[in-house]
C-alpha cells in the first residue's frame, strides 16, 4: 500500500505505487508504464510515485511496434525487458490496472481491468489507436490521485 517516510525536517510523504501488467508485459503494459512515467514526470511527482510494471508470463521482448508506435510520441522503450510481477508486488501496489487479461481482486488495491487489444500483431494503424486510449487513461489515472494537471 501506501509507504510513508519520514524526512530529516520531520515531514512526511507517500509514495504511490501504480502497477501495470498484462501476461506478456510486452505491449500494452510497457505503453502504459511510459506514458505513466512521462507523466510522473510531467508533473513533477519523482519520488511521490513509484511505476512498476509485470507479466505473469513475460516474453524476450517489447513488440516492435510498440517500440515504433510510442516512438512516435517521442517515448523511448527500446531495450526495455519484459519482467515477472509478484503476488508480492501486486499487494503491495496501490493501484494495479489489468490490460483485458484478468480478473484480478486483491484485498486493499484498486484494481482495474483495461480491456484492451493485444497489439503485438497488428498493424501500426491499430497499435496508434490502443496508444492513444492507453494514454488517455494513464492521465485519467494521475488526474484521480493527483488532480488534474494545469500546465503553468
Amino acid at each position: 500500500m501506501t509507504t510513508t517516510d519520514t524526512a530529516d525536517d520531520g515531514a512526511t510523504g507517500t509514495t504511490t505505487t501504480l502497477t501495470f501488467m498484462c501476461v506478456r508485459n510486452a505491449g500494452r503494459s510497457q505503453m502504459a508504464t511510459a506514458f505513466a512515467e512521462h507523466e510522473r514526470d510531467r508533473r513533477g511527482l519523482g519520488d511521490a510515485v513509484e511505476i512498476v510494471t509485470g507479466g505473469t508470463a513475460p516474453a524476450d521482448s517489447v513488440h516492435d511496434v510498440v517500440v515504433e508506435a510510442l516512438a512516435e510520441v517521442d517515448l523511448d522503450v527500446n531495450g526495455r525487458t519484459p519482467r515477472h510481477v509478484s503476488d508480492e508486488t501486486l499487494a503491495a501496489s496501490d493501484f494495479v490496472a489489468t490490460m483485458g487479461c484478468s480478473t484480478l481482486e486483491l484485498d486493499g488495491v484498486d484494481t482495474d481491468d483495461w480491456d484492451l487489444a493485444d497489439p503485438g500483431e497488428r498493424p501500426i494503424e491499430e497499435v496508434r489507436e490502443i496508444r492513444d486510449e492507453i494514454e488517455r487513461r494513464v492521465i485519467a489515472v494521475f488526474d484521480e490521485r493527483f488532480g488534474e494537471y494545469v500546465d503553468e
